[in-house]
Order: structure tokens, then sequence, then C-alpha cells
């Protein structure tokens, strides 16, 4: 197996443990979405927005998020990065 697949299977992994983990326990999902919305209203360094949203993600629900965007896995910043999509579609549709 290629480092390159063994890469895919831990990210697909970690991502299947973070779906278990909304399918326990569903109001994950909605206090990430809330917790993305506050910090992505202000207009500050887009970096410093993620790590904040991951902080507080971590420090609010079941789902743990290094501190340090320098130790975000692939599947963390994957997840983030969908949070702010999601945000901003959310905001363009208004």
């Amino acid at each position: 197996m290629s480092s390159s697949e063994i890469q895919k299977t831990r990210i697909i992994n970690e991502l299947s443990g973070f779906i278990k983990k909304l399918l326990q326990d569903p109001s994950v999902l909605e206090t990430s979405l809330d917790i993305a919305r506050r910090h992505l209203a202000s207009n500050s360094n887009d970096a410093d927005v993620l790590a904040a949203i991951a902080n507080e993600i971590s420090d609010t629900t079941s789902i743990h998020i290094p501190d340090s965007p320098e130790n975000h896995s692939e599947a963390d910043r994957l997840f983030l990065e969908l949070l702010k999509e999601v945000i901003h579609e959310e905001q363009a549709l208004y």
C-alpha cells in the first residue's frame, strides 16, 4: 500500500469516526454550524477564524480538533472548510 493510499485510508477512518459521532449526537452538527456562523460573521483573518471555530467546537462538543492549525489533520481541515462553505452558501441566499 502506498503512502497516498495509507493517508486516504486514515482520512476515511477519521471521517467515519466523525460521522459516527454525528449520528450518536446530532446536536453536534447544529452546534458546529452555530459556532461557525458566529465566527465567520467577523471579518478576521481566515486562519484565525478557522482556529477559533475549531477551538470552540472542541470546547463545547464531543468533537476534538487540535488547538493548533498546524496539528489539524486533513479530515479536520476538510470539516472546517465544509463548515465555512455551508455558511457562505447560506449567506449568499440572503
